[in-house]
């Protein structure tokens, strides 16, 4: 999904950063590294998707383009149970997310796969799909990650996107509502804006 990382996966010891966070009352650690997207602090719009994303009654999520796991690591917190798996192209990205689940203890729950868009997730569904897609990587491929949603949601499952509210918001949530029954503006801040579609 995001441009993969041109060096290897696993980073340094010398690379290696960490981010403490508060998400949802509970405390989180994520290891991360140049090269991966939003290294030096969690994204606000992540934080912000994080902090909305509901999840009640829910017992699968993926986390499509999860850059080092705070999406995915977070729903599998909440949860609790069933089964989160997380996403992404970018190899160290991979290795971060897979270290970043067993730091937060979720690993029992979640994996990690390697791949483009939905191509490590082939005939399986979800009941959430959450994401902040690589906007500048193209507007085209968040509307495909929009419209090919449907294909790899249960019946009553849900997709959430963030994105930045002057970088394509209502074009995408426009077609949000074309593809699905209804879309709305689930939440609003710091410039961002997080798209809820269902049905």
């Amino acid at each position: 999904m995001r441009a993969p990382y041109s060096g290897r996966g696993k980073p340094s010891r010398e690379e290696l950063g960490m981010i403490i966070a508060r998400i949802r009352g509970r405390e989180y650690r994520f290891l991360t590294a140049p090269g991966v997207f939003s290294w030096r602090r969690i994204d606000p719009g992540t934080q912000l998707l994080a902090e909305t994303m509901d999840l009640e009654g829910v017992h699968s999520v993926l986390d499509l383009g999860c850059g080092y796991g705070v999406l995915g690591i977070v729903a599998a917190k909440e949860l609790g149970e069933g089964h989160v798996v997380m996403t992404d192209v970018n190899r160290r990205a991979i290795w971060l997310a897979d270290e970043n689940r067993r730091l937060n203890d979720v690993e029992s729950i979640t994996e990690v796969r390697e791949g483009s868009l939905y191509d490590p997730v082939k005939d399986e569904e979800f009941d959430r799909i959450v994401s902040n897609p690589p906007i500048r990587e193209g507007l085209d491929l968040v509307l495909r990650i929009v419209r090919e949603a449907p294909n790899y949601l249960t019946e009553d499952g849900e997709l959430w996107l963030v994105v930045r509210r002057k970088m394509g918001s209502k074009r995408i949530l426009s077609e949000m509502r074309t593809v699905f029954e209804s879309a709305e503006v689930a939440a609003r801040g710091g410039g961002y804006w997080v798209l809820r579609a269902l049905g």
